[in-house]
């Protein structure tokens, strides 16, 4: 059973991420029974990322399409994993990694985590972003408690 949407203040309880380093803006939906969760990032020019990546060109950069990914996750797995739910995780591995498109000012970040596999303090998923229906990044994501 899939659960209801998680606005900010939500997502704030679950990760310590705060401006200008949180990358998720709002879970669409997380569901325990499938080990999935689906969030959103709103691209804007005032990212402060864009005034030095790239000036006359201003795309995303990769590695905060990474953080964005595992920030999802890390909001997905402590659903789904309640007894982890007041842990801090943080990235340990990032594997198989596709940058697949540009992300552009404008664009809304579709992100997506499932199958979480638990090992101990470790949990492994597959991430993707999409922007509408086209694939900008996938990468398999491992994390680690602390």
């Amino acid at each position: 059973m899939a659960e209801k949407e998680l606005g900010i203040l939500e997502v704030w309880k679950y990760l310590p991420h705060r401006y200008p380093f949180l990358m998720i803006d709002k879970i669409l939906e997380i569901d325990p029974e499938a080990e999935y969760v689906k969030a959103i990032k709103n691209v804007t020019i005032n990212e402060p990322f864009f005034q030095g990546h790239f000036p006359d060109y201003p795309i995303m950069p990769g590695v905060l399409i990474i953080e964005a990914m595992a920030q999802a996750a890390a909001v997905g797995l402590k659903v789904i994993f309640p007894e982890y739910a007041d842990k801090l995780f943080v990235l340990a591995a990032v594997d198989k990694v596709r940058f697949r498109n540009p992300v552009f000012p404008g664009d809304t970040l579709i992100l997506e985590a499932k199958g979480f596999k638990k090992k101990g303090p470790i949990i492994k998923t597959h991430a993707t972003a999409k922007v509408g229906d086209t694939l900008v990044a996938e990468a398999d994501i491992t994390a680690g408690m602390r």
